[in-house]
């Protein structure tokens, strides 16, 4: 039953405005295609059974947190009723949703008894009452639809980093100095990105070309749900244009790697597991440059994972930004680690952290972007690196994540 599920991913749920740009979707053996729910006549609707038991369980969780809130005797402290309070808050969309659902769910049994007692007569009031009955529960079938996606949607176990900031690393691949012009460009959109959705964009580090490329950047955007969007632009970006010194075109790539920040409280460094060199900074800027040794590269011995700064000034500033980008590339591994292990090694960015995958290529000549996950193309290049389309990309993106995890609970 939950294969037919998987028919119609929820899509238009998620995605309203998705097709009001030019956009094409086209078949994938990943994202399947539209569906509608697979009805049983006798009922009105289907559920898959593990979606059903977590609403049960919800339901059951809630009226215990409400009694519990309800009847204290003071016995609970302050602690205790925030935490009971906030879990409370998270289950209320969830169980509020179910809940409508299952009622509209009577209803259709409601008007099934309904339509079948008015059918045994012929009179013209029984004819008109099981005209009207049918209309309404048409109607009622089309609301638990909608609401079906919606409590599907809520049920899927999400990704805590999902509401993290992000930090975010941009370097140039293949294609010598037009692939740093395009890393550029695609930096430029991650900002333009972050400056319309309200997130704070902050450089860390930055290595440039004398052709004002970008050779690597690491950046910082700081916004909650960040990291839940931009996790999916990590892989390879292909670029394909014709470079301002020539009449071919050309094909560069850019890599992308995308983690969720991490706080100092869950990543603890010990201090005697890191290593710090401190050298003269290179590149541009002026008399300061080569000059001190502000420039700082920190090394966690146990990993062998490397962080270097040197845009500061201060070899101060330097190490504090190298240590945020080492602390947030720990808990990456850690976090890749422990999905491993429980998830036997997802094929995702979360999962496996395999970002060798060619995700994404921008094909200047015929103004298009398409992204090799989910089959989806977008016209209008200098709108995608405006950073006006890439919600489209990502909406697609959410689905198939989405229903890989409604894949997963098939087994449960």
């Amino acid at each position: 039953m939950l294969r037919k599920w998987l028919r119609r991913p929820l899509w238009p749920l998620l995605s309203p405005a998705l097709g009001t740009q030019r956009l094409e979707r086209r078949t994938s053996p990943f994202v399947p295609a539209l569906w509608r729910p697979n009805r049983c006549p006798a009922r009105g609707f289907a559920m898959p059974a593990a979606i059903l038991n977590q609403m049960d369980l919800l339901g059951r969780r809630y009226d215990e947190l409400a009694h519990k809130l309800s009847h204290n005797d003071g016995s609970f402290s302050s602690d205790t009723i925030t935490t009971l309070s906030i879990e409370m808050a998270d289950l209320g969309p969830k169980v509020a949703a179910v809940r409508e659902l299952q009622r509209q769910q009577r209803s259709v049994r409601e008007l099934d008894e309904l339509i079948a007692e008015q059918t045994k007569s012929d009179d013209a009031d029984a004819v008109e009452l099981r005209r009207m009955a049918e209309d309404e529960r048409r109607e009622v079938l089309n609301a638990i639809d909608r609401m079906e996606s919606e409590v599907v949607r809520l049920m899927l176990p999400r990704d805590a980093a999902d509401d993290r900031s992000s930090i975010v690393e941009v370097r140039a691949g293949t294609g010598g100095d037009e692939a740093c012009l395009f890393a550029s460009d695609i930096l430029k959109m991650y900002q333009k990105v972050a400056l319309a959705k309200g997130w704070k964009f902050e450089i860390m580090s930055l290595s440039e070309t004398d052709l004002g490329g970008c050779k690597e950047c690491v950046c910082l955007l700081t916004g909650r749900g960040a990291y839940g969007r931009m996790k999916f632009e990590s892989g390879v970006h292909r670029v394909q244009r014709v470079p301002v010194n020539d009449v071919r075109v050309h094909t560069s790539a850019v890599s992308v790697v995308v983690l969720p920040e991490a706080e100092e409280v869950e990543v603890e460094l010990d201090p005697k597991d890191l290593r710090i060199d401190v050298y003269r900074a290179s590149g541009a800027g002026g008399q300061h440059v080569n000059t001190t040794e502000s420039a700082v590269r920190v090394t966690h011995i146990p990993t062998g994972i490397v962080a270097a700064v040197q845009d500061e000034r201060s070899q101060h500033q330097n190490k504090a930004k190298a240590l945020k980008i080492l602390r947030a590339r720990v808990f990456d591994g850690m976090r890749r680690q422990r999905d491993a292990e429980r998830q036997n090694m997802r094929n995702s960015q979360v999962g496996s952290g395999d970002r060798s995958e060619r995700v994404r290529t921008y094909n200047f000549p015929q103004s298009r972007v398409s992204d090799h996950r989910v089959n989806v193309t977008v016209f209008g290049i200098e709108r995608m690196l405006n950073g006006e389309l890439l919600d489209d990309i990502v909406d697609a993106l959410v689905v198939d994540e989405q229903n890989h995890l409604m894949e997963q609970l098939d087994t449960l």
